[in-house]
């Protein structure tokens, strides 16, 4: 078993799946050290959705678009809530359903339903290259987004195609909540004491980055960096640490970007040196 990670120390920012990602790291025999980067929390307004899910029951969409699993999570939440689910999910398994990436279609699967597309790059970019191939005129769209983020080009970009857009945000990220664990992670890290630091989306590059800016711990997070090996789970998190002068020195083979292949690219990498732990204890 010489791939496993018993010994390593293994940095995760995960929020949306954290406990997931730390089981299967743990089950592997690896130290997580766990770093949640903002708190989620439901959308203090709920009018808007309910609004929403009642418009998909009435006259379900043409095409439905989901850009996280957690947004269809915590739709369903609202939607139990009512006592609608059977409607709900009868009404959207009547439209065609698009996924960034593969956590909402995993959402989907939980409900009983499948994605018609996937993109192939879990990007707002990559969702309106997809939609960009079909015929969306005199569609009603709903869509799905996520918060801290602009969306107007993807949503600017479905109307050009002569759709109609109709959104909802499920839910709100509390970033003061997790500046404390990212300035604490950026200590261990400085100091040598993780193996490597693992990242499976963007946001999580720009939250590290922008933490130590508000820290003035930019040259900490630099050194930090640079004596841990960072394991990029997919494309999209490799390109953008490049943008940042940052390189991914672990990454899944066989373009298998999930939680499973990074961890085992991990166990390969890691096995090639013993845990930090080992050198200094």
């Amino acid at each position: 078993m010489a791939d496993r990670l018993n010994g390593y120390r293994v940095l995760i920012l995960e929020t949306r799946e954290e406990a997931q990602f730390s089981r299967l790291l743990s089950e592997q025999g690896a130290d997580v050290l766990q770093c949640p980067m903002f708190a989620i929390n439901d959308a203090p307004d709920p009018a808007p959705i309910e609004a929403w899910i009642r418009r998909a029951i009435e006259k379900p969409f043409d095409d439905l678009v989901l850009l996280t699993g957690e947004g269809l999570r915590r739709l369903m939440k609202v939607v139990r809530r009512a006592g609608a689910e059977q409607d709900f999910v009868a009404a959207i398994g009547k439209s065609r359903k698009f996924t960034r990436g593969p956590k909402p279609g995993k959402a989907l699967r939980e409900i009983g339903l499948e994605p018609q597309m996937t993109t192939e790059t879990p990007t707002s970019e990559g969702v309106a290259e997809m939609l960009s191939r079909l015929d969306l005129k005199g569609h009603r769209l709903g869509l799905q987004l996520y918060p801290d983020k602009d969306h107007g080009a993807l949503i600017g970009a479905i109307k050009t195609q002569g759709a109609e857009v109709d959104t909802v945000l499920p839910y709100v990220y509390d970033a003061k909540a997790g500046d404390a664990n990212i300035v604490a992670a950026i200590d261990e890290m400085a100091r040598g004491r993780v193996d490597a630091i693992a990242l499976t989306n963007l946001g999580q590059i720009r939250r590290l980055i922008d933490t130590a800016k508000n820290h003035g711990w930019e040259d900490k997070l630099r050194e930090g960096l640079a004596q841990t090996p960072i394991a990029s789970v997919g494309p999209a998190v490799s390109d953008e640490l490049k943008s940042h002068g940052l390189t991914a020195a672990i990454y899944p083979a066989d373009e298998a970007f999930f939680m499973r292949p990074l961890i085992s690219a991990m166990a390969a990498a890691l096995a090639k040196n013993p845990p930090r732990a080992a050198k200094t204890g």
